[in-house]
């Protein structure tokens, strides 16, 4: 059966080293050891170690073929966001992720597929961008943080890039970043543990009350990380919504249940019984197989969080790619053979 990874993440071997070229140690840099140790720096410090199949298409392909998947929707590491910086430095920094993302997808087209980076913090210059990627490069869409700076993703300023997605038909991929809590609960992980589910909600709340999604019916908008706390808390989140109205339904009247059917989220949940809980929630063909590759963090056996519920073949196989296509906007026959 054909299986669709739609949550990987992929990061050149070498990128522009922005930090020298620009004076400011925010921007992640790449140090290759002698010790054949590939660690980035951000802010002067050790970031994140990363291994060739990071950047290596061959070498993730043959370390995909022991779990019987054949495809990867690739997207940059949200340290890459870069939404702070000056947005022409970052820009620089975007468009250099984006050519070597392309790079992959023309390399090996039966197996990536990707979705790029764009300079969110410029919003008209994100709409150049994505045009490119998706006109110039024949990438799928982007991949964008939870928010953006000051910025949720319901603000204003924000709205001219949704629209040009919707437009451009492209797939969006919310991924969690800069998490909530990083200065007041730094200790045993927690940005990531706690932080990262709460990240995921919050986007989601400021796409649906904010009246996004509501604005943009066509808008394919897909929730990494199985959407984090959203659709567990969506029973809290709707009471709040009948309750309250006055506070929550301020900018947008229809209730956020409604929304779960017009999000897609991927499947990596860490537990069964949650993705259980998110296929019953959600319906299946809202849900596809996401595995935030090739990171600890992730699912470490791709797609066995779905062959463990012991679903039927046709659930099955909207999981692992029919999902997938739909927010793709592409055909099971760009992937014959892979």
């Amino acid at each position: 059966m054909l299986k669709i990874d739609t949550h990987a993440h992929f990061l050149p071997r070498d990128w522009p080293d922005l930090s020298a070229k620009y004076g400011d140690q925010r921007f992640p840099v790449i140090h290759h050891g002698d010790d054949g140790r590939h660690r980035i720096y951000k802010d002067g410090k050790f970031f994140r170690e990363i291994w060739p199949k990071t950047w290596d298409p061959k070498i993730r392909l043959d370390d995909y073929a022991r779990f019987g998947v054949q495809v990867q929707v690739i997207s940059t590491v949200p340290v890459m966001f870069s939404y702070w910086a000056k947005p022409h430095h970052a820009l620089e920094l975007h468009q250099a992720l984006n050519d070597h993302t392309a790079e992959a997808c023309r390399a090996y087209p039966k197996h990536y597929a990707g979705i790029g980076t764009v300079p969110l913090q410029s919003p008209s210059l994100a709409v150049r961008e994505l045009e490119r990627c998706m006109d110039q490069l024949d990438l799928q869409g982007v991949q964008i943080g939870s928010h953006v700076n000051d910025w949720n993703l319901d603000a204003p300023e924000l709205f001219e890039f949704f629209e040009a997605a919707s437009e451009l038909g492209a797939a969006i991929l919310v991924h969690p970043w800069d998490m909530m809590g990083s200065e007041s609960m730094p200790k045993y992980w927690l940005p990531w543990l706690v932080g990262m589910p709460a990240e995921q909600s919050r986007a989601a709340c400021c796409l649906v009350f904010g009246g996004v999604l509501e604005r943009l019916p066509n808008l394919r908008i897909c929730m990494a990380h199985g959407g984090g706390s959203f659709p567990y808390t969506i029973g809290r989140i709707e009471h709040g919504f009948n309750m309250r109205p006055d506070l929550v339904a301020t900018d947008n009247f229809r209730n956020p249940r409604e929304y779960l059917a017009r999000m897609y989220f991927d499947s990596w949940v860490a537990d069964p019984r949650a993705l259980r809980y998110l296929i019953d929630t959600c319906g299946a063909e809202r849900i596809m197989l996401g595995t935030d590759y090739p990171f600890p963090l992730g699912e470490q056996e791709p797609g066995a969080g779905i062959a463990a519920l012991g679903l039927s073949e046709d659930e099955q196989a909207r999981l692992y790619h029919g999902t997938a296509l739909e927010w793709l906007g592409l055909s099971a026959s760009r992937f014959n053979g892979a």
